[in-house]
């Protein structure tokens, strides 16, 4: 046998043994725990957790067969949460998907081994989640859903439908939202905050956010921010509800708000953000490591309008806002 051809028959031999091996590593059942901090009753987690399975199976990633995914849901309680991030820890997944800031960070204090990826959690960076966006390091990695710009356009498209808005109230929960600080101090900067007064309205259950909404509502010319926070998409009906009710002008993180009669939502595609985390947490099962993943920050928004909802807070929406508008809902 000549000696081109011996090398030729070994390297074929290698290729197909290289071949059997990969697949004998997708057979092998890997494990995936996916910690979200809303409620499982949650229309829009429960959507992103087929859209998570779809994308997974696309990219051979099958149930039963070679994968397991573990859910557990925080239902926007900061405890539950930590308590549910040292259980899943425990359990020694092979990379866990993380909904957000309120899971990473107890997930981070419980684990520096286990690969963490992310979806629809702010600034990484100040956090203390990962070094830096384009090498995060260590054993998390994900995507974002704020860049600071978009303080200034929540408040510019408010403006926009009410343009008398002289005072903002931005509701969060400082237990599953701390990092709301961060969003206030960039919505103050803003060009677009000139002659508005921005204020931080901590509330920590449904009563404390009528109080704050009746407050509002009776010094006048008020318009309301909800920013992303696993408490007030928990109780996102109730917010919505209690808006209504005070006839409050408010802008949202998500869809599933305004699609359940907020006025307005403006914020990442959480689904576009779920199959993304899907390619990273395949890349991890085959052998890369989250901290040479980049974090990546939003590209992809979504502007959804209820017209009904305009009409019966008295409100005209300009033409020019509703062509901008990925969804109307009449």
């Amino acid at each position: 046998m000549r000696r081109r051809d011996l090398i030729t028959m070994l390297g074929g031999a290698m290729l197909g043994g290289a071949h059997v091996a990969l697949a004998q590593q997708s057979d092998r059942l890997r494990r995936i725990g996916v910690l979200m901090p809303t409620a499982e009753s949650d229309p829009e987690t429960s959507d992103l957790g087929a859209v998570f399975r779809r994308a997974m199976q696309d990219l051979g990633w099958t149930g039963g067969r070679n994968l397991r995914v573990d859910y557990r849901w925080g239902a926007g309680d900061a405890r539950r949460i930590a308590t549910l991030a040292q259980q899943m820890v425990a359990d020694a997944p092979d990379a866990i998907l993380a909904g957000g800031a309120p899971v990473v960070a107890p997930l981070q204090r419980a684990t520096t081994t286990i690969p963490i990826v992310f979806i629809s959690a702010s600034d990484a960076v100040a956090q203390g989640f990962v070094q830096t966006l384009a090498h995060p390091g260590g054993n998390i990695t994900g995507f974002t859903n704020f860049a600071p710009e978009m303080a200034g356009r929540w408040l510019a498209l408010l403006r926009e439908i009410e343009p008398f808005v002289a005072r903002v109230a931005v509701l969060y929960n400082p237990a599953t939202a701390p990092y709301t600080e961060w969003f206030l101090r960039a919505l103050q900067g803003a060009p677009s905050a000139a002659g508005v007064k921005i204020e931080a309205t901590p509330v920590h259950d449904e009563g404390e956010v009528d109080r704050a909404m009746d407050a509002l509502q009776r010094t006048g010319h008020g318009g309301l921010m909800v920013p992303s926070d696993a408490f007030t998409l928990t109780h996102s009906q109730a917010v919505i509800d209690l808006a209504a009710k005070h006839r409050l002008p408010a802008i949202y993180a998500f869809r599933v708000f305004a699609t359940n009669g907020g006025l307005v939502s403006y914020g990442v595609d959480l689904a576009d953000q779920m199959r993304q985390a899907a390619k990273y947490i395949d890349r991890i099962l085959s052998g890369t490591s989250p901290g040479d993943l980049p974090v990546q920050e939003p590209s992809k928004f979504q502007l959804v309008i209820d017209v009904k909802t305009a009409k019966t807070l008295g409100l005209t929406i300009p033409p020019t806002l509703l062509a901008r508008a990925d969804e109307v809902i009449e």
